[in-house]
């Protein structure tokens, strides 16, 4: 598992537990904890939306480098998009691929 993905599978576990934790505060009387763990929350949130914005950011340098990469080499490129469809027409088209056959 890259540094990444360990980063987002914690972030999202953290997330997880602060709202459990939320729902367990909210379920009593104790409305100072309510207080301690919706901050918490918060900060959960943020860091998530702060982890979106780092994943899109990879998303469109990846991005970027295939179009540098399909620009320099426009024929394989082209070949390589035509063997991936003509694979999948041939597994999408078969007879029995449908529900109801």
């Amino acid at each position: 598992m890259s540094k990444h993905t360990r980063a987002v599978s914690e972030d999202l576990n953290r997330l997880a537990g602060d709202a459990r934790a939320w729902a367990a505060a909210t379920a009593g009387d104790a409305k100072d904890r309510a207080g301690e763990v919706r901050d918490s929350l918060a900060g959960a949130l943020d860091r998530g939306k702060a982890c979106c914005g780092r994943a899109r950011d990879q998303a469109l340098a990846g991005v970027k480098v295939a179009n540098e990469a399909v620009h320099e080499h426009p024929y394989p490129a082209l070949a390589i998009a035509f063997g991936i469809g003509a694979l999948l027409g041939g597994l999408l088209g078969r007879p029995g691929s449908r529900n109801g056959d």
